[in-house]
Order: C-alpha cells, then structure tokens, then sequence
C-alpha cells in the first residue's frame, strides 16, 4: 500500500468510530481544539511566519499573501468558529421523514455522515481548521491536502488538532494531513475512491478544473466566485459606493469579492466619480469598457473580453456600464459563475426581478457579496461555497457534509 492508501484506510476506520460518537463526544473534541489553538498560538504563528518568508522571497503577489497570513487575530476568529461550531445542533441521527405503509412497514430517512471527505485547497490555512472541524462535527473522517505554499502552517495546525483528539478519546486519524504537497498526491487523492467517500476542492479556477476533470471519486465544485455588483438607475449612490468598496477591497483574494462592476448608464457620470477615491485607496486596477472610460480617463486601461469572465482574486476590477437592468442580467448570465451578485436598487419592482432570474447561489439587494460565507449566514464555519445544483449549493454548512440513509422497521413482512 502507498502513504496515502494507508492514511485512507486508518481515516476509514476512524470514520466508523466518530460516526457514532454522539454529539457530547464530537464537542469535547472541538472544544479540545478549541482550547489547543489559543494555547499554541506562538507554535502556529512561527510556522506560518515561515511560510511567509518563504512566499515572500518568491515574488507572492500582496493579495495571495493576505489569505496565507496568520495573526494572533486571526486565530482568536479561527478558535471562534470552533466555538460556534460547538453551539449548532448536530445534524446526525435526525428523522427526516417517517412513513407507514399499507403493508405495515414503517419507513424512514435518517440523516448521516458522508464518511471520509477528501479536501484539496490552496494556501488558506484557515481552511484547514474550518474543513476539519466541520468534518467532525457532521461525523466525518478528513483527508487535508493544502498547497505547498501552507505546509508548514498546515501540518502544526493538524499536529495541534490530532493531540486534541488524542486527549478528548476520539481517534487522531478522524484528521489527516497529505504532507506531500506534490501534483502525484493529489492526483493519487483524486482516485483514491476504495477510502474517499466526497472530495471537495477550494481553490480557484485551475484547481476546481483539475479536480473535476481528474477525479475518480465524486467531487462537489465549491468557490468559483466571478462575481458581480450592479448599481441601478434608482441606487443610493452613496450606499453603492460603500457596497462596491467592500464588495472589493476588503478581502479580494477570497471568492466572494467582486470582481466585475455593472453600472446604469444613467447614473454612470455620476457614480463613477463618486467611487473612484475609494477604489483608489487600495491602488486598485480598473479595467472598462469603452463608456466607463470615457468617464475615467487615464484612471482605468481598456477591458479585454477575457477581464469579463477572469476571477482576479486581487486588487483588479472589470466596470462596465450597461444600458439597464436586462442587460445586466445578461452580462451576468453569460460571465457569472452561479456564486454570489448583488444589485443596488431602492426600486422594489427591479429588485424582485433580480432575486428571480438571476441564476447564483447567493443573490443580494443593497448588500456586499462579501456576507456569502458560512459564517455570515449563521451556519457557522463551511466546508466550501458550491456553485453546482446539487443537494448542497451556496455555503456548506454541518447538512451540507452529511446524506441520508432510509430505515424499515418491518414484523416479518415478506414480497
């Protein structure tokens, strides 16, 4: 057997133990991790400083480096979604339904774990806490493989979270880290279908594509996030200069930021003077259409047709100004990647149409896309945001991680 069918086994033997944990036994685990990482922060910020450096010396561009970095903050938010993790009521053994049938069967739909989840990520080591956790809280085995750029913020994370295990009487393997950062592992971890039950990559778009195109095991696509803003003719343009700066600025190397700007043509004159000293203050590269840069001038460089469907994950934003809501639509119908869009309307009518024909699964009026997060919409930490039209899609939360399995109770009933 090789390293990784080996990790797969133990992480399938594992798996049957936490799948009838109990919910007491899970959130002792939990709030062992909890606990583990407040206590190891100096551990955890030594070995993601080393990831830094090295990503640094590597030419990483500054938003790649934002999602890498570790603060002491930012772990003080990691242990606090280990912490409202522990609050959700755990989904496992819930009755879905309950029948009974003319024959005298009872037959019912009892939610359970998936099993063992593969997940494949970039350099997000907050990633690795939230996915693992999550696994543990729905009964579910993990097998982490993060990117190279993570490793050594990785494996002290998984380290920490192992010994908590140890310590709570659950098994360690419940949580595996593929150490060999590799293309062979993960394209072993893609097939590896005899001990991984789900994989679920979160990343972008090169990632998600290799992931779906190679894979032998079942994959639920998450994080694709080619979102848009729409600023109406009937905006608080005050309010949508507010949207459109943190829709981009605050976080944009995450998927949930925005990465094109669709603007009335009645309001554009207006508008786009109006944001442009907030985008401005991040340094942030416009790239228009031929309209927008009549109003911008030398601030913006000509969009290329790639700029409409490009996931930037950085300080870059594609603007078009558009004739009206319809043509809004359309642009985000041919370019969307069905994550998160947003219009700024106070006209009630236009805001209805937008919630029902646009295809995504996030959908927002006179709010930022930067609140399609797990977190945000009260399911505490997530696994991943799935653009597919599955049983999950939009933040994956606890119910997103489990299935189902139906139960007959019968007193000697034959066919």
């Amino acid at each position: 057997m090789t390293e990784l069918e080996i990790m797969g086994a133990a992480a399938k033997v594992a798996e049957r133990v936490l799948a009838v944990a109990g919910t007491t036994r899970k959130n002792d685990a939990l709030e062992a991790i909890q606990e583990a990482l407040l206590n190891n922060k100096d551990r955890i910020l030594a070995a993601n400083a080393i990831d830094i450096e090295i990503a640094e010396s590597s030419g990483i561009k500054r938003a790649f480096l934002d999602r890498l970095l570790l603060t002491g903050e930012r772990i003080d938010g990691i242990a606090r979604g280990v912490a409202e993790l522990i609050a959700l009521s755990d989904p496992i053994g819930e009755v879905i339904s309950m029948s009974d049938r003319p024959n005298g069967l009872t037959i019912g739909k009892r939610r359970v774990p998936l099993g063992v989840i593969g997940i494949i990520f970039e350099a997000r080591p907050n990633v690795t806490v939230d996915a693992a956790s999550l696994c543990l809280k729905a009964g579910n085995a993990c097998i982490l493989r993060g990117g190279k750029e993570a490793i050594n913020s990785n494996s002290v994370l998984v380290d920490i979270m192992r010994e908590a295990l140890a310590t709570s009487g659950l098994p360690e393997d419940c949580i595996c880290l593929v150490r060999d950062t590799s293309r062979e592992s993960a394209k072993e971890l893609m097939g590896l279908r005899e001990y991984v039950d789900v994989l679920i990559p979160r990343g972008g778009s090169g990632l998600i594509k290799s992931v779906v195109e190679n894979a032998s095991v079942p994959v639920i696509e998450t994080g694709l996030g080619n979102c848009h803003v729409y600023v109406d003719d009937a905006a608080d343009l005050e309010m949508a200069a507010r949207i459109v700066e943190n829709a981009k600025c605050s976080r944009p190397s995450v998927c949930n930021a925005m990465e094109t700007l669709l603007v009335s043509e009645t309001v554009a004159n207006e508008f786009l003077p109006l944001v442009l000293p907030r985008l401005n203050k991040y340094n942030v590269e416009l790239r228009c259409d031929a309209k927008a840069l009549k109003i911008l001038g030398d601030s913006a460089i000509p969009a290329t047709e790639s700029d409409w469907e490009t996931e930037y994950d950085d300080y870059i934003l594609a603007i078009k100004i558009v004739s009206d809501i319809d043509e809004a639509m359309d642009h985000i119908a041919r370019y969307g990647t069905g994550h998160s869009e947003a219009i700024v309307t106070n006209d009630y009518a236009k805001s209805q149409r937008f919630l029902n024909e646009v295809d995504a699964a996030a959908v927002y009026v006179n709010a930022s896309t930067r609140f399609t997060d797990g977190g945000e919409f009260g399911l505490g930490a997530e696994i991943g945001i799935s653009t597919q039209k599955m049983h999950a899609r939009g933040p994956m939360g606890l119910r997103e991680i489990t299935s189902c399995k139906y139960v007959i109770y019968g007193n000697g009933q034959i066919r």
